[in-house]
């Protein structure tokens, strides 16, 4: 009788000694489940759009901004301030659009319009016209105001709109554009270096040929 009792006490030790392993064992696979089961919707999370991304829908982009400075007048913020003339006037890279505006007349005529597009070309783009050129064409009042105004759209375009764009110009006749992203050119040959550049009243695209209106 005293064996049979030793025998039962002996059982129920050992079954209470494995109990609590067990429900550990347990308690740590549950736990590995919802520590894998907590990670999943952080791994299959969608991606957040870049900054690239969103970069080119509202803010300026192409090789060219980089040069443009940070502070003061000539800067982003500071052309964003002045209307179109008197914001390419404080940057020195348009500085001879800036000279063949004035010599043209058409400073009142751009700063006094109301949301419009400039395709703006670099000092570099009319260094491209040969000089006997160049001094012709600044020299014939409307010859020139004819040239900067087909480089002026009469509204505002946005990059999306560049993509594969057709558009009348304030000369009358039509420039083209296409493209997609960061890289943009206008009627085949001219690129947009610095695209998407706000002023008070204007869109600014920066390009590096001079357009010429069709004969």
């Amino acid at each position: 009788m005293n064996t049979l009792l030793f025998r039962r006490a002996a059982v129920a030790v050992s079954a209470a000694a494995v109990l609590p392993l067990t429900l550990t064992a347990c308690s740590s696979d549950d736990s590995s489940k919802d520590s894998a089961a907590g990670s999943t919707p952080s791994a299959s999370a969608p991606a957040s759009p870049s900054a690239d991304d969103t970069a080119t829908m509202t803010e300026p982009f192409g090789p060219a901004c980089s040069s443009v400075p940070k502070e003061g007048a000539g800067s982003f913020d500071g052309m964003a301030k002045d209307p179109v003339a008197t914001a390419a006037s404080n940057n020195e890279e348009l500085s001879t659009l800036v000279a063949a505006v004035k010599q043209a007349g058409l400073v009142d005529t751009l700063n006094n319009a109301e949301n419009i597009t400039v395709f703006a070309p670099t000092n570099d783009a009319f260094a491209k016209i040969p000089k006997a050129d160049l001094d012709a064409l600044l020299a014939d009042k409307a010859e020139l105001t004819k040239v900067l105004t087909y480089h002026v759209v009469g509204e505002k375009l946005t990059p999306q709109q560049l993509e594969k764009g057709s558009f009348d110009t304030l000369e009358k006749s039509r420039l083209t554009t296409a493209g997609s992203g960061t890289e943009y050119t206008v009627n085949d040959s001219s690129k947009v270096v610095c695209g998407n550049v706000p002023t008070a009243n204007a869109t600014v695209y920066i390009v590096d040929t001079v357009l010429m209106p069709p004969k």
